[in-house]
C-alpha cells in the first residue's frame, strides 16, 4: 500500500490556518514558512516536527520536496 503524502500548505489549509498564524505558532517569519511550503526539501527537522504537531499530521504523511514535484507525481498516478 502506498503512503499518501500531503504538502505543507495543504496541511495548513486543512486546519484552517493562514500563513501568518501558523508561522507565529512555530516561531518563524511567514515568508520563511511560505518558502518551505514551496520547497520543503531542506526544512529543519525541528520545524517539521513543530508543524506536524500543529497540523496534527504525522511527519511520514508530509511531502518533503518541491511542491511542483508532488503535483506532477499526483497527476501521473491519476492518469495511470
Amino acid at each position: 500500500m502506498k503512503l499518501i503524502k500531503f504538502s505543507l500548505d495543504a496541511c495548513r489549509k486543512n486546519v484552517g490556518m493562514n500563513l501568518k498564524d501558523a508561522s507565529g505558532y512555530v516561531g518563524i517569519n511567514y515568508q520563511t514558512l511560505s518558502k518551505y511550503e514551496h520547497d520543503s526539501s531542506n526544512i529543519p527537522l525541528s520545524l517539521l516536527n513543530k508543524l506536524s504537531v500543529l497540523y496534527n499530521v504525522p511527519t511520514d504523511y508530509i511531502f518533503l520536496g518541491k511542491k511542483d514535484e508532488l503535483i506532477r507525481t499526483l497527476r501521473s498516478t491519476q492518469s495511470a
